[in-house]
């Protein structure tokens, strides 16, 4: 691995506290809630989706 893929994969806090900095301009205050709600549902979402991937599996196997 070259040192400048090694660098991308080592974020810091100060890397963090940017990226959060950056994301308020674009989006402003009071559109991150809604991102948050939409990304909260979207990751529910999959997992419930996965767990009953993983039931179907189970009830074939026991057949």
């Amino acid at each position: 691995m070259n040192s400048l893929a090694v660098y991308f994969v080592m974020i810091g806090g100060m890397q963090i506290a940017i990226i959060v900095v950056v994301v308020l301009l674009f989006f402003g205050g009071k559109k991150i809630p809604e991102l948050m709600k939409g990304l909260g549902s979207g990751i529910k979402e999959f997992k419930n989706a996965a767990k009953e991937e993983d039931n179907e599996e189970k009830r074939e196997e026991k057949k």
